[in-house]
């Protein structure tokens, strides 16, 4: 009797012991809260670091120019707005453009991130489009207000309303 009790005793513990590793071993479930949606979309943002210094203090030769960002809005409802959502909100693919760490940004940085990408995060590398139309698209989203509320974070898709023009070619 003792040495079935101390069979039954060691298999149970074993048991236990293995269905301990297994829940431990196993990944977490997937929290889609906003604590989660923002660490994700401020690990994007880390890339900022590794522009290099040339690049970030690079100035926007269009920041004053009103035409640039009716331009740059248009280019990015054609090229970004998939991923980054109309309002530059972000979704799922990509981050808030309208995000602090964005807005706080040089328009350097920007620049050299929109020219260079982020493949392995799902950024292309938009080198072939002009420069002159990839500093629009940095003027516009300098020109988006700060997120504020509900519609900020992806209940919205209304584009920051500004007036239409017509993309400006400026010769290198």
């Amino acid at each position: 009797m003792k040495g079935t009790a101390w069979r039954l005793i060691s298999v149970v513990s074993f048991v236990v012991g293995m269905v301990t590793l297994v829940v431990r071993a196993a990944p977490a479930p997937h929290d889609n809260s906003d604590t989660t949606h923002d660490h994700l979309h401020h690990h994007h943002f880390a890339e900022f670091a590794k522009v290099p210094e040339k690049a970030r203090t690079r100035l926007n030769p269009l920041e004053n120019d009103p035409e640039a960002v009716a331009a740059g809005r248009k280019l990015f409802l054609q090229h970004c707005a998939e991923c980054h959502g109309n309002s530059a909100e972000g979704g799922r693919k990509a981050p808030n453009l309208r995000a602090e760490e964005v807005q706080q940004a040089t328009a350097g940085t920007l620049f050299w991130i929109l020219t260079n990408g982020i493949v392995r995060k799902g950024m292309p590398v938009w080198s072939k489009l002009p420069e002159p139309e990839r500093w629009q698209i940095v003027t516009f989203i300098k020109s988006l207000p700060p997120p504020t509320g509900p519609a900020a974070e992806g209940e919205s898709s209304t584009p920051h309303s500004t007036p239409e023009a017509t993309i400006i070619a400026i010769p290198n």
